[in-house]
């Protein structure tokens, strides 16, 4: 098994790399930035960032480790596994979506290989199976841990998504502090001026 930890490590190294990554990472787990595919969750402004499969593909290449782009057939199981674990971190786990996170972490995740050149590679025969696999894992994972009592949800207005706290007194508010926070400072300023 791939621990969260060591995986969340090679990811900050992929993610170093680009410039125009294209879905919102830095919650501090790898199954809360997939929760946040679904962007202004419960709000008029809610956004599905995973329509389809290309979309699925690209959240795969930006989070995954793997060297080349991943193709999935399908994202309808995506979407599913992304529910099950809103659900179970919110609380509201439905036996059916408990079944559903079980049965993807029980599917293999990816596997490292060495190759000739001495370069890390990580393989898997279905590689969005093995995605999936790793946000059920990190969602069961950080919900019997102690960190699960650090998990918050954004203060932003129109936000809501949800984070892990990793400040020293455990007191952030925001998902992003360039974003969120941002947006409610300048609110608080123009209030004030007003």
């Amino acid at each position: 098994m791939i621990g969260s930890r060591r995986y969340q490590s090679n990811r900050f190294r992929r993610t170093v790399t680009r410039m125009t990554d294209r879905f919102r990472s830095g919650a501090g787990r790898l199954c809360l930035d997939f929760i946040r595919t679904l962007r202004y969750r419960g709000t008029p402004a809610e956004t599905e960032e995973l329509p389809d499969e290309p979309a699925w593909g690209a959240w795969i290449d930006q989070f995954g480790p793997f060297s080349s782009p991943v193709l999935p057939a399908s994202v309808r199981d995506a979407r599913g596994v992304r529910e099950a674990v809103y659900e179970l971190l919110t609380g509201s786990l439905r036996p059916s979506s408990r079944q559903r996170l079980n049965r993807f972490a029980a599917m293999p995740v990816p596997a490292p290989s060495l190759t000739a050149s001495g370069e890390l590679r990580w393989q898997a025969p279905d590689p969005a199976s093995a995605m999936l696999a790793l946000v059920a894992r990190d969602a069961l994972e950080l919900v019997t841990s102690p960190e699960f009592a650090r998990v918050r949800r954004c203060a932003g207005d129109r936000c809501g998504a949800l984070f892990l706290d990793t400040s020293r007194p455990g007191t952030r508010r925001w998902c992003s502090m360039g974003v969120c926070g941002n947006q409610a400072k300048k609110s608080t300023y123009r209030a004030k001026v007003s």
